[in-house]
């Protein structure tokens, strides 16, 4: 969780950016067991550290560059490009191997995450409907694509992505933290915060959630409970200054408020 000073409202759309990475890279499976920056048998490791983003995306882009109609290399090489933030070409790889593989629905699965990450909303949607179908929808997609409709603002329609995507996988704590997140854009703390509190507690669980539940908790004023919370995965200092920064920006949006009900009553008066 990282507070940023500044009024409410930006800090709730910054959640969205939140639930966007959470699914960025979420249940993209080739043909390993792992999901990014192995080649064959000799490397199942998925990369930790930039260098070995770096190793693996020198790697995988020499085989890309052997063959771009190789989807599994675009795959890999695309993850390993948006991990050490060359996102925009991520996207051109991605591009150019969904033209030779335009039904691999996985390549398209990634292809729509990474235009999202880069702000292009609308065709990631377009790319993302087709990485499934209607008849055997894929919850990982359904997830990806809540995720982008609360960046474009489209909360109703997000939360009924992630509705879809919890009968598919029932208790998905990835589903259920964009969802709780969704809530909390949509100014509904209190649905948020519940559903939050549901995503803990499952199996699986990331730190990350119980960072955006102090958050939400946070935002509802109860700030000595959300640095207990948020100090479970932080250092004690770093949880306490997350904290201290919240209430800090509430407390200036709430005197922005008082000042703002002051001059209209003065020049109604």
């Amino acid at each position: 969780m990282h507070f940023i000073r500044t009024d409410t409202a930006r800090l709730l759309a910054s959640i969205a950016v939140i639930a966007l990475l959470a699914v960025s890279a979420a249940g993209c499976k080739t043909t390993g067991d792992d999901t990014t920056g192995s080649i064959g048998a000799t490397s199942t490791a998925t990369p930790r550290t930039d260098a070995e983003w770096r190793e693996s995306a020198a790697a995988w882009g020499e085989r890309y560059h052997r063959n771009t109609a190789d989807a599994e290399a675009a795959m890999h090489y695309a993850r390993a490009l948006r991990a050490t933030g060359e996102r925009a070409q991520a996207v051109a790889v991605l591009q150019q191997a969904s033209l030779q593989n335009p039904y691999d629905k996985a390549l398209l699965g990634d292809y729509g995450r990474a235009l999202a990450e880069v702000g292009d909303f609308n065709q990631a949607l377009t790319v993302l409907s087709r990485a499934h179908t209607p008849d055997q929808p894929d919850w990982r997609i359904l997830n990806a694509q809540g995720a982008v409709l609360d960046q474009m603002g489209r909360h109703e329609d997000a939360q009924r992505h992630y509705s879809s995507a919890l009968k598919i996988k029932p208790n998905d704590p990835s589903v259920l933290s964009n969802l709780g997140l969704s809530y909390a854009l949509s100014k509904d703390l209190k649905r948020a915060e519940a559903t939050l509190r549901r995503a803990i507690a499952q199996p699986g669980a990331e730190s990350k959630v119980r960072q955006n539940l102090a958050l939400v908790v946070g935002l509802q004023g109860r700030f000595a409970e959300a640095e207990k919370i948020a100090s479970a995965d932080l250092p004690a200092d770093q949880a306490a200054a997350n904290v201290s920064y919240l209430r800090q920006m509430l407390a200036q949006r709430s005197s922005g408020k008082k000042q703002t009900a002051r001059q209209s009553s003065a020049n109604n008066s």
